[in-house]
Protein backbone atom coordinates (compact mmCIF):
# COMPACT_ATOMS: atom_id res chain seq x y z
CA UNK A 1 0.00 0.00 0.00
CA UNK A 2 3.17 2.28 -0.54
CA UNK A 3 2.19 4.56 -3.26
CA UNK A 4 6.06 4.91 -3.94
CA UNK A 5 7.29 1.21 -3.92
CA UNK A 6 3.45 -0.62 -4.09
CA UNK A 7 4.50 -4.47 -4.46
CA UNK A 8 7.73 -5.89 -2.79
CA UNK A 9 9.14 -9.39 -2.55
CA UNK A 10 10.70 -9.61 1.10
CA UNK A 11 10.34 -7.51 4.38
CA UNK A 12 12.88 -7.12 6.94
CA UNK A 13 11.85 -6.73 10.29
CA UNK A 14 14.10 -6.07 13.47
CA UNK A 15 12.34 -5.76 16.71
CA UNK A 16 9.03 -4.16 15.97
CA UNK A 17 9.60 -2.15 13.28
CA UNK A 18 10.18 -2.75 9.23
CA UNK A 19 13.43 -1.67 8.60
CA UNK A 20 13.33 -2.89 4.75
CA UNK A 21 11.74 -4.04 1.53
CA UNK A 22 12.47 -4.82 -1.19
CA UNK A 23 13.50 -7.49 -3.85
CA UNK A 24 14.85 -11.23 -2.36
CA UNK A 25 18.41 -9.86 -3.50
CA UNK A 26 18.37 -6.32 -1.75
CA UNK A 27 16.71 -7.89 1.39
CA UNK A 28 18.84 -11.16 1.81
CA UNK A 29 22.51 -9.64 2.75
CA UNK A 30 20.59 -8.45 5.48
CA UNK A 31 20.41 -12.46 7.19
CA UNK A 32 22.72 -12.47 10.09
CA UNK A 33 23.39 -15.80 12.07
CA UNK A 34 19.95 -14.87 14.88
CA UNK A 35 17.51 -13.96 11.84
CA UNK A 36 15.00 -16.18 11.82
CA UNK A 37 13.81 -16.33 7.65
CA UNK A 38 10.66 -17.72 6.43
CA UNK A 39 9.58 -18.49 2.79
CA UNK A 40 6.15 -17.68 2.56
CA UNK A 41 5.71 -19.24 -0.79
CA UNK A 42 3.62 -16.30 -2.52
CA UNK A 43 1.35 -15.72 0.01
CA UNK A 44 -0.17 -12.23 0.20
CA UNK A 45 0.79 -9.79 3.00
CA UNK A 46 -1.02 -6.48 3.57
CA UNK A 47 -0.64 -4.04 6.36
CA UNK A 48 -2.28 -5.02 9.25
CA UNK A 49 -5.70 -3.91 8.91
CA UNK A 50 -7.24 -1.35 11.14
CA UNK A 51 -10.94 -0.82 11.84
CA UNK A 52 -11.86 2.53 12.37
CA UNK A 53 -15.11 2.34 14.06
CA UNK A 54 -15.72 -0.75 16.22
CA UNK A 55 -17.24 -1.20 19.95
CA UNK A 56 -14.65 -4.05 20.56
CA UNK A 57 -14.75 -4.77 23.91
CA UNK A 58 -19.01 -4.59 24.27
CA UNK A 59 -18.56 -6.88 21.46
CA UNK A 60 -17.09 -8.94 23.81
CA UNK A 61 -19.39 -9.08 26.52
CA UNK A 62 -22.03 -9.94 23.93
CA UNK A 63 -20.48 -13.35 22.80
CA UNK A 64 -22.37 -14.75 25.53
CA UNK A 65 -25.59 -13.54 23.91
CA UNK A 66 -28.25 -14.58 21.74
CA UNK A 67 -26.72 -13.43 18.48
CA UNK A 68 -30.20 -12.90 16.70
CA UNK A 69 -28.80 -11.57 12.86
CA UNK A 70 -30.19 -14.99 11.10
CA UNK A 71 -33.31 -15.15 12.83
CA UNK A 72 -36.08 -14.97 10.18
CA UNK A 73 -38.60 -14.77 11.98
CA UNK A 74 -40.58 -13.91 15.45
CA UNK A 75 -41.47 -16.94 16.04
CA UNK A 76 -37.47 -18.42 15.53
CA UNK A 77 -36.86 -15.67 18.05
CA UNK A 78 -39.17 -16.82 20.81
CA UNK A 79 -37.98 -20.04 20.59
CA UNK A 80 -34.02 -18.99 20.93
CA UNK A 81 -34.87 -17.01 23.57
CA UNK A 82 -37.14 -19.64 25.39
CA UNK A 83 -34.12 -22.05 24.85
CA UNK A 84 -31.78 -19.33 26.68
CA UNK A 85 -34.26 -19.05 29.33
CA UNK A 86 -33.25 -22.54 30.95
CA UNK A 87 -29.79 -21.95 30.99
CA UNK A 88 -28.38 -20.09 34.69
CA UNK A 89 -28.94 -16.51 33.53
CA UNK A 90 -30.13 -13.43 35.41
CA UNK A 91 -30.87 -11.75 32.17
CA UNK A 92 -31.55 -13.09 28.90
CA UNK A 93 -29.71 -10.57 26.59
CA UNK A 94 -29.79 -10.33 22.87
CA UNK A 95 -28.78 -8.03 19.68
CA UNK A 96 -29.05 -8.55 15.86
CA UNK A 97 -32.77 -9.00 15.28
CA UNK A 98 -34.36 -7.04 11.83
CA UNK A 99 -37.97 -6.86 11.34
CA UNK A 100 -37.23 -6.33 7.24
CA UNK A 101 -35.63 -9.96 7.47
CA UNK A 102 -39.30 -11.36 9.42
CA UNK A 103 -41.88 -13.41 7.95
CA UNK A 104 -43.94 -11.68 10.13
CA UNK A 105 -42.67 -7.74 9.00
CA UNK A 106 -43.43 -6.49 12.12
CA UNK A 107 -41.41 -5.41 15.51
CA UNK A 108 -41.24 -8.29 18.52
CA UNK A 109 -43.22 -7.11 21.49
CA UNK A 110 -43.16 -7.83 25.31
CA UNK A 111 -46.38 -9.97 24.82
CA UNK A 112 -44.03 -12.09 22.37
CA UNK A 113 -41.31 -12.33 24.89
CA UNK A 114 -43.75 -12.72 28.06
CA UNK A 115 -44.35 -16.06 25.75
CA UNK A 116 -40.95 -17.13 25.62
CA UNK A 117 -39.91 -15.94 29.50
CA UNK A 118 -42.57 -15.31 31.66
CA UNK A 119 -39.95 -15.39 34.91
CA UNK A 120 -36.77 -14.14 33.56
CA UNK A 121 -36.33 -10.43 31.92
CA UNK A 122 -35.51 -10.24 28.16
CA UNK A 123 -33.71 -7.68 26.61
CA UNK A 124 -32.75 -7.59 23.35
CA UNK A 125 -31.37 -4.62 20.62
CA UNK A 126 -31.88 -4.28 16.85
CA UNK A 127 -28.98 -5.53 15.03
CA UNK A 128 -28.39 -1.06 14.66
CA UNK A 129 -28.66 -1.05 18.36
CA UNK A 130 -31.01 2.16 18.30
CA UNK A 131 -34.34 -0.04 18.71
CA UNK A 132 -34.83 -2.84 21.72
CA UNK A 133 -37.45 -4.85 22.91
CA UNK A 134 -37.91 -6.23 26.38
CA UNK A 135 -40.46 -8.42 28.17
CA UNK A 136 -42.71 -7.42 31.31
CA UNK A 137 -40.23 -8.72 33.99
CA UNK A 138 -38.08 -6.48 32.11
CA UNK A 139 -39.73 -3.46 31.93
CA UNK A 140 -40.82 -3.70 35.42
CA UNK A 141 -37.26 -3.89 36.64
CA UNK A 142 -36.58 -0.84 34.86
CA UNK A 143 -39.19 1.10 36.27
CA UNK A 144 -41.23 1.15 33.00
CA UNK A 145 -44.88 1.87 33.65
CA UNK A 146 -46.78 -0.87 31.69
CA UNK A 147 -49.67 1.07 31.78
CA UNK A 148 -48.14 4.39 30.05
CA UNK A 149 -47.95 4.59 26.43
CA UNK A 150 -45.05 7.94 26.86
CA UNK A 151 -43.11 7.03 29.54
CA UNK A 152 -40.21 9.26 30.27
CA UNK A 153 -37.35 8.82 28.41
CA UNK A 154 -38.95 9.10 24.75
CA UNK A 155 -39.76 5.40 24.81
CA UNK A 156 -42.10 5.55 21.88
CA UNK A 157 -44.48 2.96 20.12
CA UNK A 158 -46.98 4.88 17.43
CA UNK A 159 -48.98 1.67 17.29
CA UNK A 160 -49.79 1.21 21.13
CA UNK A 161 -53.19 2.22 21.74
CA UNK A 162 -53.40 1.33 24.85
CA UNK A 163 -50.70 -0.49 26.73
CA UNK A 164 -46.95 -0.31 26.13
CA UNK A 165 -45.25 -3.45 23.93
CA UNK A 166 -42.34 -3.20 25.17
CA UNK A 167 -40.40 -1.29 21.91
CA UNK A 168 -37.78 1.34 22.94
CA UNK A 169 -35.68 4.04 21.13
CA UNK A 170 -32.45 5.69 21.08
CA UNK A 171 -32.30 7.07 25.06
CA UNK A 172 -35.23 5.56 25.94
CA UNK A 173 -32.91 2.17 26.07
CA UNK A 174 -30.76 3.38 28.75
CA UNK A 175 -34.03 3.22 31.22
CA UNK A 176 -33.83 -0.89 30.46
CA UNK A 177 -29.56 -0.78 30.46
CA UNK A 178 -29.64 0.95 34.27
CA UNK A 179 -31.56 -2.37 35.15
CA UNK A 180 -29.08 -4.66 33.54
CA UNK A 181 -26.60 -5.85 36.23
CA UNK A 182 -22.97 -4.66 35.67
CA UNK A 183 -19.93 -6.15 34.15
CA UNK A 184 -17.13 -6.65 37.10
CA UNK A 185 -14.23 -5.51 36.49
CA UNK A 186 -12.85 -9.09 35.75
CA UNK A 187 -15.76 -9.41 32.72
CA UNK A 188 -14.57 -6.61 31.38
CA UNK A 189 -10.58 -8.06 31.24
CA UNK A 190 -11.76 -11.29 30.05
CA UNK A 191 -14.51 -10.01 27.12
CA UNK A 192 -11.84 -7.40 25.79
CA UNK A 193 -9.66 -9.98 25.27
CA UNK A 194 -12.07 -12.47 23.49
CA UNK A 195 -13.02 -10.17 21.64
CA UNK A 196 -9.06 -9.20 20.44
CA UNK A 197 -8.65 -12.87 19.69
CA UNK A 198 -11.57 -12.48 16.94
CA UNK A 199 -10.07 -9.70 15.57
CA UNK A 200 -6.61 -11.30 15.49
CA UNK A 201 -8.70 -14.30 13.46
CA UNK A 202 -10.13 -11.53 10.57
CA UNK A 203 -6.31 -9.88 10.15
CA UNK A 204 -7.14 -6.12 12.35
CA UNK A 205 -4.02 -5.14 14.26
CA UNK A 206 -5.05 -2.16 15.37
CA UNK A 207 -9.03 -0.87 16.12
CA UNK A 208 -10.91 2.62 16.54
CA UNK A 209 -12.58 1.52 19.51
CA UNK A 210 -15.33 3.45 20.80
CA UNK A 211 -16.27 2.76 24.59
CA UNK A 212 -18.89 3.42 26.75
CA UNK A 213 -18.04 3.91 30.53
CA UNK A 214 -14.77 4.56 32.36
CA UNK A 215 -14.49 0.99 33.54
CA UNK A 216 -13.42 -0.08 29.78
CA UNK A 217 -10.64 2.32 29.54
CA UNK A 218 -9.75 0.68 33.37
CA UNK A 219 -9.77 -2.72 31.74
CA UNK A 220 -7.82 -1.72 28.54
CA UNK A 221 -5.28 -0.13 30.81
CA UNK A 222 -4.81 -2.66 33.15
CA UNK A 223 -4.14 -5.38 30.52
CA UNK A 224 -1.56 -2.62 28.72
CA UNK A 225 0.09 -2.56 32.27
CA UNK A 226 0.65 -6.32 32.02
CA UNK A 227 1.48 -6.69 28.91
CA UNK A 228 -1.55 -8.70 27.69
CA UNK A 229 -3.14 -6.51 25.07
CA UNK A 230 -2.54 -8.14 21.61
CA UNK A 231 -3.77 -5.27 19.96
CA UNK A 232 -3.71 -0.93 19.62
CA UNK A 233 -6.10 0.71 20.32
CA UNK A 234 -7.32 4.18 19.27
CA UNK A 235 -10.00 4.84 21.76
CA UNK A 236 -13.24 6.99 21.17
CA UNK A 237 -14.52 8.32 24.23
CA UNK A 238 -18.51 9.39 24.47
CA UNK A 239 -19.17 13.22 25.12
CA UNK A 240 -20.75 12.61 28.20
CA UNK A 241 -16.92 11.96 29.54
CA UNK A 242 -16.09 15.06 27.84
CA UNK A 243 -15.46 17.25 31.55
CA UNK A 244 -13.80 14.75 32.75
CA UNK A 245 -11.15 14.26 30.03
CA UNK A 246 -10.73 18.09 29.90
CA UNK A 247 -9.92 18.47 33.73
CA UNK A 248 -7.33 15.93 33.37
CA UNK A 249 -5.37 18.07 30.67
CA UNK A 250 -4.84 15.89 28.14
CA UNK A 251 -5.66 15.70 24.32
CA UNK A 252 -6.32 13.62 21.42
CA UNK A 253 -3.35 11.50 20.78
CA UNK A 254 -2.41 10.90 24.18
CA UNK A 255 -1.05 7.40 26.10
CA UNK A 256 1.38 4.91 23.73
CA UNK A 257 2.12 3.23 21.10
CA UNK A 258 -0.92 0.43 22.46
CA UNK A 259 -3.56 2.74 23.78
CA UNK A 260 -4.26 6.22 22.65
CA UNK A 261 -6.68 8.80 23.48
CA UNK A 262 -8.66 9.39 19.87
CA UNK A 263 -11.87 11.78 19.33
CA UNK A 264 -14.98 12.18 21.30
CA UNK A 265 -17.86 10.88 20.15
CA UNK A 266 -21.11 12.64 19.05
CA UNK A 267 -23.94 11.53 18.24
CA UNK A 268 -26.53 13.83 16.04
CA UNK A 269 -28.73 11.53 14.93
CA UNK A 270 -30.54 7.94 15.01
CA UNK A 271 -30.51 4.99 12.80
CA UNK A 272 -32.04 4.16 9.09
CA UNK A 273 -33.36 1.12 10.44
CA UNK A 274 -35.19 2.48 13.28
CA UNK A 275 -36.37 5.67 11.07
CA UNK A 276 -34.22 7.72 13.66
CA UNK A 277 -31.44 9.25 11.28
CA UNK A 278 -32.44 12.82 10.59
CA UNK A 279 -33.23 13.58 7.03
CA UNK A 280 -33.90 16.38 5.22
CA UNK A 281 -37.45 14.99 3.61
CA UNK A 282 -39.26 12.32 5.16
CA UNK A 283 -38.92 8.78 4.81
CA UNK A 284 -39.79 7.43 1.56
CA UNK A 285 -42.34 4.41 3.78
CA UNK A 286 -43.14 6.78 6.61
CA UNK A 287 -44.33 10.01 5.25
CA UNK A 288 -44.99 11.34 8.40
CA UNK A 289 -41.67 11.05 9.60
CA UNK A 290 -37.81 12.90 9.36
CA UNK A 291 -36.05 10.91 11.82
CA UNK A 292 -34.72 12.68 15.04
CA UNK A 293 -31.46 14.81 16.13
CA UNK A 294 -29.59 14.48 19.09
CA UNK A 295 -29.43 18.04 19.96
CA UNK A 296 -30.65 21.03 18.60
CA UNK A 297 -28.37 23.00 15.96
CA UNK A 298 -26.50 25.47 19.00
CA UNK A 299 -26.39 22.58 21.06
CA UNK A 300 -24.40 20.56 18.56
CA UNK A 301 -21.79 23.92 17.20
CA UNK A 302 -21.20 24.50 21.52
CA UNK A 303 -20.45 21.01 21.97
CA UNK A 304 -18.24 20.63 19.21
CA UNK A 305 -16.65 23.60 19.81
CA UNK A 306 -16.05 22.74 23.29
CA UNK A 307 -14.36 19.56 22.01
CA UNK A 308 -12.34 21.49 19.33
CA UNK A 309 -11.15 24.35 21.80
CA UNK A 310 -9.82 21.69 24.24
CA UNK A 311 -7.48 20.01 21.25
CA UNK A 312 -9.63 16.86 21.00
CA UNK A 313 -10.56 15.38 17.43
CA UNK A 314 -14.53 14.82 17.13
CA UNK A 315 -16.55 12.29 15.33
CA UNK A 316 -19.51 12.83 14.91
CA UNK A 317 -22.12 10.02 14.70
CA UNK A 318 -24.66 11.45 11.19
CA UNK A 319 -26.44 8.65 8.97
CA UNK A 320 -29.07 10.93 7.73
CA UNK A 321 -28.38 14.32 5.07
CA UNK A 322 -29.98 16.66 7.75
CA UNK A 323 -27.63 15.43 10.79
CA UNK A 324 -24.46 15.57 8.80
CA UNK A 325 -25.31 19.09 7.30
CA UNK A 326 -25.59 19.74 10.93
CA UNK A 327 -22.75 18.08 11.64
CA UNK A 328 -20.51 20.15 8.90
CA UNK A 329 -22.25 23.46 9.63
CA UNK A 330 -20.88 22.92 13.71
CA UNK A 331 -17.65 21.77 12.55
CA UNK A 332 -17.05 24.82 10.35
CA UNK A 333 -17.63 26.96 12.65
CA UNK A 334 -15.29 25.00 15.32
CA UNK A 335 -12.86 25.23 12.93
CA UNK A 336 -12.83 29.08 12.00
CA UNK A 337 -12.59 29.92 15.33
CA UNK A 338 -8.96 28.19 15.71
CA UNK A 339 -6.29 26.60 13.30
CA UNK A 340 -4.93 23.11 14.08
CA UNK A 341 -5.14 19.49 12.54
CA UNK A 342 -7.42 17.79 14.85
CA UNK A 343 -8.59 15.66 11.63
CA UNK A 344 -12.40 15.83 12.41
CA UNK A 345 -14.33 13.31 11.53
CA UNK A 346 -18.20 12.45 10.62
CA UNK A 347 -19.04 8.47 11.41
CA UNK A 348 -21.26 6.83 8.79
CA UNK A 349 -22.28 9.45 6.71
CA UNK A 350 -24.83 7.15 4.83
CA UNK A 351 -26.95 9.72 3.49
CA UNK A 352 -25.67 12.73 1.71
CA UNK A 353 -26.10 14.73 -1.69
CA UNK A 354 -23.66 16.57 -3.63
CA UNK A 355 -23.36 19.93 -1.84
CA UNK A 356 -22.59 17.97 1.20
CA UNK A 357 -19.98 15.56 -0.23
CA UNK A 358 -17.91 18.87 -1.58
CA UNK A 359 -18.34 20.17 1.91
CA UNK A 360 -16.23 17.29 3.33
CA UNK A 361 -13.67 18.47 0.69
CA UNK A 362 -13.75 21.96 1.21
CA UNK A 363 -13.38 21.27 5.05
CA UNK A 364 -11.12 18.29 5.11
CA UNK A 365 -13.11 16.61 7.27
CA UNK A 366 -12.83 12.56 7.15
CA UNK A 367 -15.49 9.97 6.15
CA UNK A 368 -15.65 7.21 8.20
CA UNK A 369 -17.83 4.76 6.60
CA UNK A 370 -19.22 1.46 6.97
CA UNK A 371 -18.99 -0.58 3.60
CA UNK A 372 -21.11 -3.70 5.26
CA UNK A 373 -24.34 -1.69 6.22
CA UNK A 374 -24.65 -1.84 1.95
CA UNK A 375 -25.36 -5.45 2.43
CA UNK A 376 -27.21 -5.18 5.65
CA UNK A 377 -29.40 -2.44 4.38
CA UNK A 378 -31.16 -3.88 1.82
CA UNK A 379 -34.20 -2.32 2.25
CA UNK A 380 -32.39 0.69 1.19
CA UNK A 381 -34.40 2.28 -1.82
CA UNK A 382 -37.82 1.45 -0.07
CA UNK A 383 -36.78 3.39 3.05
CA UNK A 384 -35.55 6.34 1.00
CA UNK A 385 -36.67 6.34 -2.59
CA UNK A 386 -34.26 5.96 -5.44
CA UNK A 387 -32.79 8.85 -5.69
CA UNK A 388 -31.73 9.32 -2.16
CA UNK A 389 -30.82 6.13 -2.25
CA UNK A 390 -28.29 6.57 -5.47
CA UNK A 391 -26.29 8.26 -3.09
CA UNK A 392 -26.47 6.85 0.16
CA UNK A 393 -22.94 4.94 1.02
CA UNK A 394 -21.16 7.26 -1.93
CA UNK A 395 -17.39 5.83 -1.58
CA UNK A 396 -16.34 6.66 -4.96
CA UNK A 397 -17.79 10.41 -5.08
CA UNK A 398 -16.43 11.25 -1.60
CA UNK A 399 -12.93 9.97 -2.99
CA UNK A 400 -13.72 12.04 -6.47
CA UNK A 401 -14.00 15.28 -3.97
CA UNK A 402 -10.60 14.52 -2.51
CA UNK A 403 -12.04 13.23 0.90
CA UNK A 404 -10.34 11.38 3.00
CA UNK A 405 -12.02 7.89 2.99
CA UNK A 406 -11.60 5.26 5.82
CA UNK A 407 -13.53 2.00 7.25
CA UNK A 408 -14.61 -0.04 9.83
CA UNK A 409 -17.53 -2.59 11.02
CA UNK A 410 -19.66 -0.69 13.55
CA UNK A 411 -19.36 -4.12 15.09
CA UNK A 412 -21.38 -5.63 16.76
CA UNK A 413 -23.56 -3.90 14.48
CA UNK A 414 -22.04 -5.79 11.77
CA UNK A 415 -19.62 -8.56 11.45
CA UNK A 416 -16.14 -7.32 12.28
CA UNK A 417 -14.09 -8.58 9.64
CA UNK A 418 -12.54 -6.50 7.49
CA UNK A 419 -12.32 -8.51 4.18
CA UNK A 420 -16.30 -8.11 4.36
CA UNK A 421 -16.11 -4.77 4.38
CA UNK A 422 -13.80 -4.80 1.62
CA UNK A 423 -16.19 -7.16 -0.58
CA UNK A 424 -19.02 -4.52 0.13
CA UNK A 425 -17.44 -2.04 -0.97
CA UNK A 426 -16.22 -3.02 -4.17
CA UNK A 427 -19.21 -5.72 -5.23
CA UNK A 428 -21.79 -3.35 -5.64
CA UNK A 429 -24.12 -4.15 -8.15
CA UNK A 430 -25.64 -1.13 -10.50
CA UNK A 431 -23.86 1.23 -8.61
CA UNK A 432 -21.75 4.43 -9.45
CA UNK A 433 -20.25 4.25 -6.35
CA UNK A 434 -18.12 0.71 -6.23
CA UNK A 435 -14.45 1.37 -5.75
CA UNK A 436 -11.88 -0.89 -6.47
CA UNK A 437 -10.46 -3.59 -4.11
CA UNK A 438 -7.29 -1.62 -3.69
CA UNK A 439 -9.07 1.77 -3.07
CA UNK A 440 -11.38 -0.57 -0.49
CA UNK A 441 -7.90 -1.72 1.07
CA UNK A 442 -6.53 1.49 1.52
CA UNK A 443 -10.04 2.75 3.55
CA UNK A 444 -8.59 -0.03 6.60
CA UNK A 445 -4.48 0.33 6.28
CA UNK A 446 -3.77 3.75 4.54
CA UNK A 447 -6.10 5.92 4.99
CA UNK A 448 -7.51 4.75 8.54
CA UNK A 449 -3.87 5.17 10.01
CA UNK A 450 -4.12 9.05 8.90
CA UNK A 451 -7.32 9.31 11.19
CA UNK A 452 -5.45 8.36 14.06
CA UNK A 453 -2.91 10.43 13.28
CA UNK A 454 -0.22 7.56 12.80
CA UNK A 455 0.28 7.62 8.92
CA UNK A 456 4.14 7.61 9.72
CA UNK A 457 4.15 4.45 11.74
CA UNK A 458 1.06 2.46 10.18
CA UNK A 459 -1.08 1.59 7.27
CA UNK A 460 1.89 0.49 4.75
CA UNK A 461 4.57 -1.72 4.34
CA UNK A 462 7.22 0.72 4.54
CA UNK A 463 10.95 1.02 6.74
CA UNK A 464 9.92 3.00 10.31
CA UNK A 465 6.53 1.78 10.11
CA UNK A 466 5.56 -1.08 13.08
CA UNK A 467 5.82 -4.46 11.66
CA UNK A 468 1.71 -5.26 12.08
CA UNK A 469 1.28 -7.39 9.20
CA UNK A 470 -1.73 -9.59 7.82
CA UNK A 471 -1.02 -12.49 5.47
CA UNK A 472 -3.83 -14.06 3.51
CA UNK A 473 -3.96 -16.92 1.54
CA UNK A 474 -5.24 -15.48 -1.73
CA UNK A 475 -4.37 -11.80 -3.33
CA UNK A 476 -8.34 -9.86 -2.72
CA UNK A 477 -7.48 -8.15 -6.41
CA UNK A 478 -7.17 -11.40 -7.85
CA UNK A 479 -10.64 -12.61 -7.24
CA UNK A 480 -14.09 -11.86 -7.69
CA UNK A 481 -15.34 -9.51 -5.21
CA UNK A 482 -18.01 -11.23 -4.09
CA UNK A 483 -15.61 -14.04 -2.67
CA UNK A 484 -12.92 -11.94 -1.04
CA UNK A 485 -14.86 -12.92 2.23
CA UNK A 486 -13.52 -16.48 1.66
CA UNK A 487 -9.89 -15.36 1.79
CA UNK A 488 -7.96 -17.30 5.09
CA UNK A 489 -6.51 -15.39 6.86
CA UNK A 490 -2.97 -17.51 7.63
CA UNK A 491 -1.37 -14.98 9.97
CA UNK A 492 -1.55 -11.82 11.87
CA UNK A 493 1.43 -10.37 13.27
CA UNK A 494 1.64 -7.12 15.66
CA UNK A 495 5.05 -5.65 16.20
CA UNK A 496 6.93 -8.17 14.77
CA UNK A 497 4.89 -11.52 16.70
CA UNK A 498 2.72 -13.59 14.56
CA UNK A 499 0.07 -13.11 17.41
CA UNK A 500 -2.59 -15.28 15.43
CA UNK A 501 -1.64 -18.19 12.86
CA UNK A 502 -4.30 -20.10 11.32
CA UNK A 503 -6.55 -21.37 14.06
CA UNK A 504 -4.48 -20.57 16.61
CA UNK A 505 -3.78 -17.14 18.68
CA UNK A 506 -1.06 -17.10 21.38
Amino acid sequence: MDTAKPTVAAIAIHKDRIVAVGTTDEISPLIGPNTLVTDLEGVTVLPGFIDCHIHLIQYGLGLNSLDLRAVRSIDELKKRVAAKSKEDLEWILGRGWDQEKFAERRYPTRHDLDEASPTKPVLLRRICGHVCVANSVALKRAGVDERSNDPPGGVIDRDAAKALTGILRENAIDLLDAAVPSPSAKDFEKATLAACQDALKAGLTSVHCIINSDLELRALLKLRREDRLPLRFHVLVPSDHLSAVKKLGVQTGFGDKWVRLGAIKIFADGSLGARTAALEAPYEDDPSNSGVTIYRQEELDELVREAHLAGFQVAIHAIGDRASRMALESLTKATNQTQGDLRHRIEHASVLNHDLIREFGRLGVIASVQPHFIVSDFWLEQRLGRERASLSYPFASLARAGVRVVAGSDCPVEPLAPLQGIAAATARSNSNEAITVEAAIALYTRNAAYASFEENVKGTIEPGKYADLVALRTDPAEIVPPTIPEIQVLFTMVGGKIIYRSGTVS
